[in-house]
């Protein structure tokens, strides 16, 4: 059983999970088992190039992120279980939290961080009845968001990046990723507003 998994491997899943991992030597993180499906194939940053984004150097490309992403994440946080090569299929709720079914595994998680791009070719069983058109895209495009409030779609069941009804922006798309992260953080700390800052 996770404490936390982590569907998708661009800007919003990992830096939720970068967060998250961060966590471990607080108490209340410690223990808790996270889990990432690090798909990526159709993440947006795969043709990305970005000269606007603070503390990137113009002309970092999406693609060297991913890669660069996985690496700081297994380095620092190792406890942090990236799943590779597997697309998720289901996330079906049940009493003691969710069931989330892969191309190739099925996952039990007490809580669930959909953080896959807004494209209305998601089709993921069990999220139907939450998918509307997108506030912040144009309609010709067809995208599509989880409707949620403050990234919770559902008890325990959270939404990041640009599924969140967010623009697609880098920036946006990271900081909605650790806003999800910080949340749960502060619902593992028994509702103690949680945020995680390494010093100096």
């Amino acid at each position: 059983m996770f404490d936390a998994f982590i569907v998708g491997g661009g800007a919003a899943g990992m830096s939720c999970a970068l967060v998250l991992g961060s966590a471990k030597s607080k108490d209340f993180a410690k223990n808790k088992r996270i889990g990432i499906v690090m798909h990526q194939r159709t993440s947006h940053l795969q043709n990305a190039l970005f000269n606007n984004v603070l503390g990137l150097a113009p002309g970092t490309t999406g693609a060297s992120i991913l890669e660069e992403g996985k690496a700081q994440l297994s380095q620092l946080y190792p406890h942090v279980e990236q799943i590779e090569n597997e697309k998720v299929s289901s996330i079906l709720k049940t009493s003691e939290g969710f069931i989330v079914t892969t191309n190739k595994n099925t996952y039990a998680s007490k809580l669930v961080v959909v953080a896959v791009g807004y494209t209305n070719l998601v089709n993921i069983k069990g999220l139907e009845s939450f998918i509307e058109a997108h506030p912040r895209a144009v309609v010709e495009k067809e995208r599509i968001w989880l409707k949620n409030e403050n990234h919770l779609v559902e008890n325990n069941l959270y939404v990041a990046g640009t599924m969140a009804g967010w623009r697609s922006q880098f920036a946006i798309a990271s900081g909605s990723g650790a806003q999800v992260a910080t949340d749960i953080l502060t619902v593992w700390n028994d509702g103690k507003h949680t945020k995680v800052h390494d010093k100096i």
